[in-house]
């Protein structure tokens, strides 16, 4: 695969993936563990839909292996993370949050600079330290406002989505026979599946709070998550996992971020500060620096 559609790709994928900030305050009325069952009912329901007429030749090509690895996949990088993330937004704000998890990128590089043939570790610093500079010129501000609470949240969505992002590159990498758009799909269904086990305690508990004006519109809300979010944002991110690797694709994640700040200084109706347009100047160049580390022969 080529080098540049993969960093397109992520750049994609971060545009739709900064979204899923907005969907918290966009229902604040409803806990974190609704919003979570309700977002993976909708993709595991959709992702059936899509995947019905490729379902027999997808089952000749899964071994159980597959299918315990979609389970945990499914569960840290959907279910866990989704959690953690809508407390978080929930008790720091759309910033705050979006900083912490904007820590992936250098996780992610550090975890994929030990894989075999991975460039080394002295190539990829540049990158990583503009990374860090970006982090901290946005970060210093907010987490003076943000609560212990929703650092802590942030924290547990930043060490799930790590053990997933980190574990889908590597399924991808050895199931050549299945491409990226199929293993989102079949993502999906096994997190409407393990969705199944949040949305009657998380669902039914909630019913005499809201009228049904307010489920629609709750409804809504999800569906449209689960669409842009988990079926776009997760196909154009699974293209870049295979195309791409570990150590290039953990910066991709810096566009969530980007795009996150973004949809945030508009829900907020204002400009990004001084101090916040060098932060996000400060991640791109992580990236470029990084892509420029690898070179022309880093596609898989």
């Amino acid at each position: 695969m080529n080098i540049s559609l993969g960093i397109i790709a992520g750049v994609i994928a971060g545009a739709f993936w900064g979204l899923v900030f907005l969907a918290p305050e966009l229902t604040r009325g409803f806990t974190p563990i609704q919003l979570s069952a309700g977002r993976y009912l909708a993709y595991g329901l959709i992702a059936a839909l899509l995947v019905s007429r490729s379902w027999r030749r997808l089952l000749a090509k899964l071994a159980w292996r597959e299918w315990k690895a979609l389970a945990w996949l499914s569960f840290a990088g959907n279910i866990v993370y989704y959690f953690f993330l809508a407390k978080a937004v929930q008790a720091g704000g759309i910033a705050m949050a979006s900083i912490v998890i904007g820590l992936l990128p250098v996780v992610i590089t550090l975890a994929g600079s030990r894989d075999a043939g991975a460039i080394p570790l002295r190539r990829l610093l540049p990158s990583i330290m503009l990374s860090t500079a970006g982090l901290f010129c946005i970060s210093w501000q907010h987490l003076q406002t943000g609560s212990l609470a929703g650092l802590l949240y942030a924290s547990g969505a930043l060490a799930s989505w790590t053990a997933y992002a980190v574990g889908n590159s590597r399924c991808l990498a050895r199931l050549k026979s299945i491409t990226p758009h199929e293993w989102s799909m079949l993502t999906g269904l096994v997190t409407g599946a393990e969705a199944l086990l949040l949305a009657v305690p998380a669902l039914v508990s909630g019913a005499p709070q809201h009228s049904a004006p307010e489920w629609l519109y709750f409804a809504a809300v999800v569906t449209s998550v689960a669409i842009l979010c988990s079926i776009i944002g997760n196909g154009f991110w699974n293209y870049a996992s295979r195309a791409l690797p570990l150590t290039l694709t953990g910066q991709m994640i810096v566009f969530e971020t980007l795009f996150a700040a973004l949809y945030g200084f508009l829900w907020d109706a204002r400009w990004p500060t001084a101090i916040e347009a060098a932060a996000m100047a400060l991640l791109v160049s992580g990236v470029a620096t990084c892509a420029l580390a690898h070179g022309p022969k880093a596609s898989r």
